[in-house]
């Protein structure tokens, strides 16, 4: 039996294997060997893969795991409070683009419809491409990375009105009014199946999958919903990889997700590389060769503009100057759904195929060399800022008050813009505990600078905005992220940093409490679960409980949730006192005319007469533990006495006592 795709794939892997060991030496991107490969065993030079059809549905597959994760990571609430950059950002950036490539084309002297459709081609960027790159970076949810993605998901959205232009450009039976109804139609009923879905459907859905407790049935679903989800999309025109992002965001809120993004964390890579494969693919090198001059000129001419359009895009949307550098680099590439729009160009006439083998050689090059333009970005922030800049340019239209945190030691950093982070930083700030703290939210960061306050605003997932806090020095870390995958991150940047700092982290769920400990947590709260022991404590207390049956009660489960992981909690872990059943802690005060008034405990004869034990006096609002057997007593004191219920009695009627005596023989009696 012939099996072509197989053989394709295994001199795939073989190839790649080969390649990316040696470019590792190099230092260079996997992504690029991958590309590499595709060129060296597509049918422009050696020939060698024969199935090139199944290499291009097995990319598709890899896209779609891809966007899918990101969805993931991503979750609707975020999108939610981008949508200004989505809306605005992809909005300037795809206008000017498309517009100066319009103009630009009459140099290759190009019709006008071939014109504008260049422009098309030119606005679009690789989504595939860069949110891999930002993905392996853990920049995807830094103030750059959230406006990167912004703009892609937009090009993605506007993916659907290009191809009905396309279509009106080769083509003058197209109805316009009646296509643009039926893509508001379809647009409003993806946008309801989405919040729909991840509001009450998907929640109801994988609640009955996983009390099946079958890990099979549960990765089906998974896949199911990803698939299923995209393939709809796909029927009411939209591109497959937007629909698995639409599904990633379903998922993104619910309690499954981080269980979803492990497993599905190697299956996404591996199909991933058959997408770069399939690019490199297309790469005519003959067409290059005898074309040198002018694919180098169009080459850099599409970097040039691209990443001045979409640096200005991010400028104009408050973006520092490094913010702007970054995001021009990242969006300098053609993107991977050019290529769709050029097949129908091509078949319909509206491009030659010279301006498609062209367009082909740019696609594919400036995709290779974004990897190398990401890298050397911080490099040429640097090198462009010794130029005298204007000021505006380097801060950005909506500044943020820099301050340079002074060198701190054994201090605590809050990471975190939640309430529970701004609550231990105010309780810090109230009590002159000295830390610093790091907000990924600019009217937070402003309000906190305005009181004065060590803030560092950015994202903890980056190594310099932790290093601006100085964790490398800090002896407790509190981080109140939410998101498990951003959380999981920060703690292995911190212990990168500072392997003796005490690390405490809030957690949604019990379910990521190992994970978390594992990684390098020194302290796990997980809130919902804390949440319901504390109101279960209330509700034993009303029920009338002993504290020290509630106690137990708790601790045991504690003790069930957590197992192992309890004798890490510093609070609640459990007293060794509490497995005596028959001792008993009490408070007594002392009276005046009491023998214990003014008596020194050593010269009390408290421990021979009643067998109890003092463990701390509370005097005023000082708490005094371990006095020592000189310890003079005053009155209003607290003693905090420890002993059996005998010994307690005991005691008590030793502090009433007007005299220091021992305890008549009667009394003694009744007690034993």
């Amino acid at each position: 039996m012939e099996a072509p795709i197989l053989q394709d794939i295994v001199v795939i892997f073989a190839i790649a294997s080969v390649v990316n060991i040696l470019f590792s030496r190099i230092k260079i991107p996997t992504i690029i060997g991958y590309l590499f490969t595709g060129i060296i065993a597509g049918p422009h030079v050696f020939g060698i893969i024969t199935a090139q059809h199944d290499i291009e549905i097995l990319a598709e597959i890899g896209v779609i795991f891809l966007l899918f994760t990101i969805g993931l990571e991503f979750s609707l609430k975020h999108l939610l409070k981008i949508r200004k950059v989505v809306f605005w950002g992809g909005l300037i950036q795809m206008t000017l683009t498309t517009i100066i490539f319009f103009f630009i084309s009459f140099f290759y002297d190009l019709t006008w419809k071939s014109g504008l459709f260049i422009g098309f081609l030119a606005t679009l960027s690789s989504s595939a491409l860069v949110l891999k790159i930002l993905q392996e970076r853990s920049e995807l949810t830094s103030n750059s990375g959230r406006t990167i993605l912004g703009i892609l998901i937009f090009q993605d959205i506007m993916l659907v009105p290009l191809l009905l232009y396309t279509n009106i450009l080769s083509s003058s039976n197209v109805n316009i009014l009646n296509e643009i109804v039926l893509l508001l139609i379809k647009a409003s009923f993806i946008i309801g199946l989405v919040y729909f879905g991840n509001r009450w459907l998907l929640p109801k859905i994988m609640n009955l999958i996983t009390h099946t407790k079958s890990q099979e049935m549960f990765m089906m679903a998974i896949l199911l919903t990803c698939f299923g989800i995209a393939l709809l999309t796909n029927y009411l025109g939209m591109s497959l990889a937007f629909g698995a992002f639409l599904a990633g965001l379903m998922i993104s809120e619910s309690e499954y997700s981080h269980n979803v993004f492990g497993n599905l964390l190697p299956i996404k890579d591996i199909f991933t590389s058959f997408f770069f494969v399939s690019i490199g693919m297309l790469l005519n090198l003959e067409f290059v060769a005898e074309n040198s001059q002018v694919v180098l000129f169009s080459i850099l001419l599409v970097l040039g503009i691209k990443t001045i359009i979409a640096g200005g895009t991010g400028f104009v949307l408050g973006h520092t100057f490094k913010g702007t550098v970054m995001i021009g680099l990242a969006l300098s590439q053609v993107g991977e759904f050019s290529f769709i729009l050029a097949k129908i160009g091509l078949k319909n006439d509206i491009i030659s195929d010279y301006v498609y083998q062209l367009f082909l050689a740019v696609a594919v090059i400036t995709m290779a060399l974004t990897p190398f333009l990401l890298n050397i970005s911080p490099l040429l922030t640097k090198t462009l800022m010794r130029l005298p800049l204007p000021n505006v340019l380097l801060k950005g239209l909506f500044p943020l008050p820099e301050i340079e945190i002074p060198q701190l030691l054994n201090h605590l950093v809050i990471i975190g813009k939640d309430r529970s982070a701004l609550h231990v930083s105010n309780m810090a700030k109230k009590y002159s505990v000295e830390h610093s703290s790091i907000v990924f939210d600019p009217e937070i960061t402003r309000e906190k600078l305005a009181d004065g306050d060590n803030v560092v605003y950015g994202d903890a997932i980056n190594e310099p905005i932790l290093l601006k806090a100085h964790v490398e020095t800090a002896d407790v870390v509190f981080i109140s992220v939410g998101d498990i995958i951003p959380t999981m991150v920060i703690i292995e940047k911190i212990r990168m940093l500072n392997k003796k700092s005490h690390i405490i982290v809030r957690a949604k769920n019990l379910e990521s409490v190992e994970q978390l400990y594992k990684l390098g947590a020194d302290e796990v709260y997980p809130e919902k679960f804390e949440i319901g022991i504390g109101i279960w404590n209330r509700i034993l207390l009303k029920k009338q409980f002993s504290q020290k049956k509630i106690n137990t009660i708790i601790n045991q489960i504690r003790l069930n949730c957590l197992g192992e992981f309890l004798k890490k909690d510093t609070i609640n872990k459990p007293s060794p006192i509490q497995d005596i059943s028959h001792i008993t802690i009490t408070a007594l005060e002392i009276e005046e005319g009491s023998c214990m008034n003014n008596t020194a405990i050593i010269n009390s004869n408290l421990r021979k007469e009643t067998g109890a034990t003092i463990l701390a006096v509370k005097r005023a609002s000082e708490m005094i533990e371990h006095p020592t057997p000189d310890f003079v007593l005053q009155k209003d004191d607290i003693a905090y006495l420890m002993g059996n219920q005998e010994q307690i009695t005991l005691a008590t009627n030793y502090f009433l006592s007007k005299e220091n005596q021992d305890l008549d023989t009667d009394t003694k009696a009744s007690l034993t």
